[in-house]
């Protein structure tokens, strides 16, 4: 099987959406489609997508989901701890964060669990619950491909001062989940550009003490 995967940073966040491609049966899934998703949505037409996973449901990372889930019809997955954030402005951020208008979304089809692997589009994902940056974050590994939403970047990590965060959670998610990881795995975060595992296990900052 051979795979694809494109980016896109939507939105006034830069928040990053990747569409997923099976290049075998041309199927797809997308995660985390951010705001102002025209150019997700562009690439999409015509495709079939056969599922949206949601990394964790902050209001940059859900912003186009009403006008992606319109166009493809694809179910949502998303962590139970946060199926609640979808449909209420105040915990996904909207409502704090002066945006003109308040993001609702319906309710996703599918709850993620740790540990699961999830059979899409002729692809295996595996689930990992990774919260601290908020409580129902999950990151989804494909092969040597892992999509961390905002749990940790290209020389930093996520913030752990909005609602739901926590630090020291977030700490364990890293060095327990992704630190696990092979060397070599990429990692594709929220926001900024990719990394690897073994690049921030050596030169992050935030996170070079967490090594046993």
């Amino acid at each position: 099987m051979s795979i694809s995967i494109r980016s896109f940073a939507l939105g006034p966040l830069e928040t990053n959406a990747y569409l997923v491609k099976n290049e075998t049966n041309g199927e797809s899934i997308v995660i985390d489609p951010g705001m102002q998703p025209k150019a997700l949505l562009d690439a999409v037409k015509g495709e079939k997508v056969a599922a949206i996973l949601l990394t964790h449901t902050h209001f940059d990372h859900i912003g186009g989901l009403n006008e992606l889930r319109s166009l493809t019809k694809a179910p949502v997955y998303v962590h139970p701890l946060e199926m609640a954030w979808l449909t209420d402005p105040r915990l996904n951020g909207s409502a704090r964060f002066g945006l003109s208008e308040e993001i609702v979304c319906e309710p996703a089809e599918h709850e993620l669990a740790d540990g699961q692997t999830l059979e899409l589009a002729g692809m295996s994902f595996q689930v990992l619950h990774t919260p601290g940056h908020s409580p129902g974050s999950c990151s989804f590994v494909i092969g040597k491909h892992c999509f961390g939403g905002d749990v940790l970047f290209a020389g930093s990590i996520g913030r752990t001062d909005l609602p739901g965060g926590d630090f020291e959670t977030l700490m364990i998610s890293i060095q327990d989940k992704l630190f696990e990881l092979a060397d070599d795995t990429i990692v594709y975060p929220g926001h900024g550009p990719r990394t690897t595992v073994e690049t921030e296990k050596m030169t992050n900052p935030f996170v070079t003490g967490l090594l046993r």
